[in-house]
């Protein structure tokens, strides 16, 4: 009878010794609820996973995957007993795997370039394509004003002069055509003068308006093109996101065409050099980026949708869902989980 007991001894100790070793923890770089700062795991997520931890009297070792869809792999086939990052729950993780109760309230948004949103009146005069429009007209000017030159230099005092001497008051005299809409004193004298006016006067009635017609149409246009300030404005637009996630997937269900990425580093290096209008993902993410290195590259537009709520993955069935689940809420009652998002997203977190 002593074996059966020893042995039973035997195997308590066993499985104590098993629950007590360190628990493996998927994470994935995801700033500011997981990324490496001075070779140390740092974030929001990483806080609230040491505070869990330290509540449980349990130790871990985080192992750090290279993309989001490998944490979750790992999950799923067993090979870490958790996984924390900004993990969103949906009914399709929820059937390969368990989760936590929420630990993060969260949704998606919509980040644009900062200069985006329409054009400036200044912008639009010193564009390019105007610039070259005016000095074209100012060449035409010129051209006009000689030509007139031509034919009433000896019909009238105004012009008379050598050719270098009346470049200025020739160009000046159909600049005041275009502007006036009239000759005033200097009408011309000679036939040929007199119908090359008649010609001018016309021309710049037509000139004017398309001018103006072109600084109109170039601010409706730039304003259409680069305005956006929700879902729908996006069907035209260049759109990323990162491939496999929630955003992907509504962005998918919306027939909203987005070039996919396998990390938020290479979405944000194409949003940066860019190659997109516009970036659709977690609000919070983009909220920090916004506000740390991409301050003056991109801005958030419109208000967070399609709510969801972060979890803590866990393998289906696993022993440890309910103990963090206890945990999560004395770290609520206690006000430590507050103390950790007021740290990492100040007054207005999520």
């Amino acid at each position: 009878m002593r074996f059966p007991i020893v042995l039973i001894g035997f195997m308590a100790g066993f499985a104590s010794m098993v629950t007590a070793q360190d628990l493996r923890v998927a994470t994935v770089t995801r700033a500011p609820f997981s990324m490496i700062d001075g070779g140390h795991d740092v974030g929001f997520s990483v806080d609230l996973w040491a505070s869990i931890m330290n509540d449980l009297g349990r130790s871990y070792d985080f192992v750090r995957a290279d993309s989001f869809s490998e944490m979750i792999a790992m999950v799923i086939d067993g090979e870490v007993d958790a996984a924390i990052a900004n993990i969103s729950i949906t009914a399709e993780r929820e059937a390969m795997m368990d989760f936590s109760q929420p630990i993060f309230a969260a949704g998606l948004q919509i980040m644009i370039p900062a200069g985006a949103g329409g054009a400036s009146l200044w912008s639009v005069l010193f564009s390019r394509d105007l610039l070259l429009g005016v000095l074209a007209a100012f060449g035409v000017l010129f051209a006009a004003g000689m030509m007139m030159w031509r034919f009433e230099r000896n019909h009238q005092p105004y012009f008379d002069g050598g050719a270098r001497k009346m470049a200025f008051p020739a160009f000046w005299w159909a600049l005041n055509l275009v502007v006036n809409g009239s000759f005033e004193e200097r009408a011309p004298r000679s036939p040929l003068g007199r119908l090359f006016g008649v010609i001018l006067v016309v021309a710049s009635l037509f000139g004017v308006s398309i001018f103006v017609a072109k600084i109109t149409a170039t601010l409706t246009v730039a304003a259409i093109q680069t305005n956006v300030s929700g879902v729908n404005d996006l069907y035209d637009k260049r759109v990323g996101t990162i491939g496999d996630s929630t955003a992907a997937g509504f962005l998918e269900g919306r027939d909203l065409r987005a070039l996919t990425f396998d990390d938020l580093d290479t979405l944000i290096a194409a949003f940066e050099d860019g190659t997109l209008d516009a970036v659709v993902f977690d609000a919070p993410i983009l909220a920090y980026y916004v506000t740390t290195d991409g301050a003056d590259t991109g801005r958030l537009v419109g208000s967070v949708f399609v709510p969801e709520s972060y979890g803590i993955a866990l393998p289906t069935g696993s022993p440890l869902a309910e103990e963090i689940n206890q945990s999560l809420l004395r770290l609520r009652e206690n006000g430590t989980y507050e103390a950790i998002k007021l740290k990492w997203f100040g007054p207005a977190g999520g």
